[in-house]
């Protein structure tokens, strides 16, 4: 016997490739971006490996979030979502070319006190995450 139920996700089944595809990436960038800030942040030193998970991160999560964008029909809204996941973005772009500077001219004070940046813009970027999670971005 076939039972005929809508789709759980209330999506088409078209979409549903999409939404896995950006659940992943979204993820994997919480997972990378989380790493290379904690890592930082317990070594207390800014080191060059750390570039590595910040970028893959802002890659990851930008993909992820173009997808969802793709589903949703806009790549930015005008909505709590929609401003703090911008914001985001942003900081987390910034963070990883500063961060990249840093080591580049070998500031060594900047260098033993990124971590406390570091933790401001993953506060911040946790926020989307979150919320986007718990509320299915229809915030």
């Amino acid at each position: 016997m076939t039972v005929n139920s809508p789709d759980p996700l209330l999506i088409p089944p078209a979409m549903n490739h999409t939404l896995i595809f950006a659940i992943i990436f979204i993820n994997l960038a919480m997972v990378l971006y989380t790493v290379g800030v904690w890592a930082e942040r317990i070594r207390k030193e800014l080191k060059w490996w750390h570039l590595w998970f910040f970028w893959s991160g802002l890659a990851c999560d930008t993909i992820g979030t173009t997808a969802m964008a793709e589903i949703g029909g806009a790549l930015f809204k005008f909505n709590l979502h929609g401003i703090t996941g911008m914001t985001a973005i942003v900081l987390m772009l910034f963070h990883s070319v500063w961060a990249t500077m840093v080591l580049v001219k070998k500031d060594e004070q900047r260098i033993r006190t990124f971590h406390n940046f570091s933790i401001v813009v993953w506060i911040v970027w946790m926020i989307p995450m979150i919320g986007g999670m718990l509320l299915g971005a229809k915030i």
